[in-house]
């Protein structure tokens, strides 16, 4: 089973919780028991799981990544957004989650989270449900 779940992001770089959209997703799928698979397929975007207790925990994810990849830094890529495709590989495409009782088995302070690094835009992610 697989569906996508639209998304309009509202600044250059957020993280964008998904959990309660894909946990819908799952329960309405009928799967008890299987795997759980989160995609973006974007150059500029990733998927991540992260504590949603704190948000100053993403707040620190994106300063922290913005150290790490500075915008100004001189990059080759003509674009402008080497530092988004830099951050969406450092995050990843893709995240892996099991489905036990008929929901995403996350821990107690997890999230999903689509990962904006040259928005705002119009994205979309796929979620990919696999019984067991």
């Amino acid at each position: 089973m697989a569906q996508t779940i639209s998304i309009r992001t509202s600044s250059r770089e957020e993280l964008v919780d998904l959990t309660q959209q894909i946990q819908e997703i799952v329960r309405a799928s009928g799967v008890r028991n299987g795997m759980l698979f989160v995609t973006s397929p974007h150059t500029t975007a990733g998927i991540t799981i992260q504590e949603n207790a704190d948000p100053d925990v993403r707040a620190d994810l994106l300063a922290h990544l913005a150290e790490l990849v500075p915008r100004s830094a001189r990059f080759r890529h003509g674009e402008g957004n080497s530092d988004a495709h830099i951050k969406s590989s450092l995050m990843g495409a893709t995240g892996a989650v099991p489905i036990d009782g008929g929901r995403a088995v996350l821990g107690t302070w997890q999230a999903i989270y689509f990962c904006e690094f040259d928005g705002p835009r119009s994205r979309r992610v796929l979620v990919q449900i696999l019984p067991a």
